[in-house]
């Protein structure tokens, strides 16, 4: 009866384990597919989880800051979704490389025309931005996840410094830097420059070992030839 009782305790502790920790796995999120590197162009995917078991994901709205205006966004096309991108002008323009940007994408709206995004399911939700500003470390991106009962989460929660992850985070896209890229590219071309001359050293040792064995052989069989031939001129002398 006691161990019944203590099986079912954990049971329920492991419950309320799972209750309280899947809003953290459950929240709109956005991820660079490689790296999202200042001063570039990447591809980000908004990830998109369904964190509940009676309705469907039906609608995506993604608003882009302002503070680092994006002059280029280009969705990619998704089977099952219309997309509306959303430009605006800016409160005070902005100087990008030389030039000078007074609107900007603020918005892309994605709408499922069918089930959307169903109970234990979740949907990627590519776009290609850029240029990525030079002097920011992140870009936060605030997003409204829209259920078919019209239910809506708001995903616009800043992280901040030293806190805890709050209820509902805004999908946060951390940026690389150039310096960081080179580095890591230059570590990759060292590792794969050793490996090139390990492998040429271990070539070179094989083949000189190999040209060794061969003359030992070759001195062998001269060798003996030239025993043959003495046996033999000693036995002409004793016939004579």
């Amino acid at each position: 009866m006691k161990t019944s009782r203590i099986a079912a305790a954990a049971a329920v502790a492991g419950s309320a384990v799972l209750v309280l920790s899947s809003p953290a796995f459950a929240h709109v999120s956005v991820q660079p597919e490689g790296a999202a590197v200042k001063g570039g162009y990447a591809v980000v995917d908004f990830k998109v989880p369904n964190e509940r078991d009676d309705a469907s994901t039906t609608k995506l709205e993604v608003n882009f800051p302002t503070d680092h205006p994006l002059a280029s966004v280009m969705p990619e096309p998704i089977s099952g979704w219309t997309v509306k991108v959303t430009k605006s002008k800016l409160a005070k323009p902005a100087e990008m490389h030389g030039e000078t940007i007074t609107e900007a994408v603020t918005k892309v709206t994605w709408t499922a025309t069918g089930k959307g995004v169903e109970p234990g399911y979740f949907q990627k939700f590519p776009v290609s931005v850029g240029m990525l500003p030079t002097d920011a470390d992140q870009l936060v991106f605030k997003a409204l996840q829209t259920y078919s009962d019209k239910q809506v989460v708001r995903w616009i929660e800043v992280q901040k410094d030293g806190e805890e992850e709050p209820e509902n985070p805004a999908p946060t896209l951390t940026l690389t830097s150039t310096s960081g890229a080179t580095a890591e590219d230059a570590s990759d071309k060292a590792a794969k420059t050793e490996t090139t001359a390990a492998d040429s050293t271990s070539s070179s040792a094989d083949s000189s070992d190999t040209t060794a064995r061969v003359l030992g052989v070759v001195g062998i069989a001269v060798g003996a030839a030239g025993v043959a031939y003495g046996v033999l001129a000693g036995r002409r002398r004793t016939t004579v």
